[in-house]
């Protein structure tokens, strides 16, 4: 009894420093075994591996593609008109024992600090090296793999293989987007008065056509008018001449009756005329004048 008494913490100790010296790799992750801060074995497998209790550690690195956003960048294209930049990069852990010694304890943060650093020297690099119409083309996918080309050399430093460089947004600074959209508005406001300067002069040339179709118009009615009414005025006189040679008695009876009723028209009419006036030759008898 006394035996087991001592052999129980025994056992215990055991135990644990058994479980205590097996780790799991999972497939997502690749580890580190230390001794006193220095690799003595890297564990890139999933599965069961071993360790020394007390006297080596673990460090686990996550061996998924990562994601890096870059913050706002500001670029100087060949044609000096600046751009702001925004970009992302896709990156994995290829060497975990370069990528140790490279950051050190500060592992993930520290190296996407110095991987910004990467990036945003490439990014300058190559974008200024065109124009910005390059950068705002199409062309941007060429652009892309070469900054990620260049940026992938200086990222072995780190242990780390770059897989993709995106440009997410490229902007004009601010002070010279409001300077491009006052210029794109003066420019609108230009073609907008040039265009209605093309249609007031259509619309002046659509009038003074109308206006002269409307002179030939009213010419042409008014010469019309006149032959008309001329032609009416010799049929008229050769009717009078006709009734005048056929009985001149009765067409100066029939003029005369004319004359008095124009000359007696309304209800006030007064005419001051001497008694033997002509005018009243077929009042002072019943019978025709002889």
């Amino acid at each position: 009894m006394s035996k087991l008494k001592y052999l129980f913490p025994i056992l215990v100790i055991v135990v644990i420093g058994a479980l205590s010296s097996i780790f799991i790799v999972d497939e997502r992750e690749k580890v580190l075994v230390m001794q006193f801060g220095k690799v003595v074995k890297v564990k890139e497998d999933p599965g069961l591996g071993f360790k020394i209790p007390l006297v080596q550690e673990l460090v686990r690195y996550d061996d998924r593609i990562l994601s890096r956003d870059v913050g706002p960048l500001e670029v100087t294209p060949l044609d000096d008109r600046r751009l702001v930049v925004d970009a992302f990069a896709r990156y994995r852990i290829r060497d975990v024992q370069t990528f140790r010694q490279a950051v050190g304890a500060g592992g993930i943060p520290l190296a996407e600090q110095r991987l910004d650093s990467i990036l945003r020297a490439k990014t300058r690099e190559i974008l200024g090296s065109v124009s910005s119409n390059d950068i705002l083309s199409t062309d941007r996918a060429a652009l892309m793999l070469r900054i990620r080309n260049v940026a992938i050399r200086d990222a072995q430093a780190l242990g780390v293989e770059i897989i993709d460089v995106r440009l997410k947004r490229t902007d004009l600074p601010r002070e010279n987007l409001e300077a491009t959209f006052a210029r794109m508005r003066a420019e609108r406001e230009r073609e907008a008065a040039d265009e209605v300067a093309r249609g007031n002069e259509a619309a002046q040339r659509v009038r003074a056509q109308a206006d002269r179709t409307q002179v030939e118009i009213v010419s042409d009615a008014k010469r019309q008018a006149e032959i008309i009414q001329g032609e009416a005025d010799a049929k008229r006189n050769a009717i009078f001449a006709e009734a005048f040679g056929a009985d001149e008695e009765f067409f100066e009876f029939y003029r005369s009756l004319n004359a008095y009723r124009e000359a007696l028209k309304g209800e006030n009419s007064t005419m001051v005329l001497s008694p033997d006036s002509e005018f009243f030759n077929y009042f002072k008898s019943d019978s025709p004048r002889q």
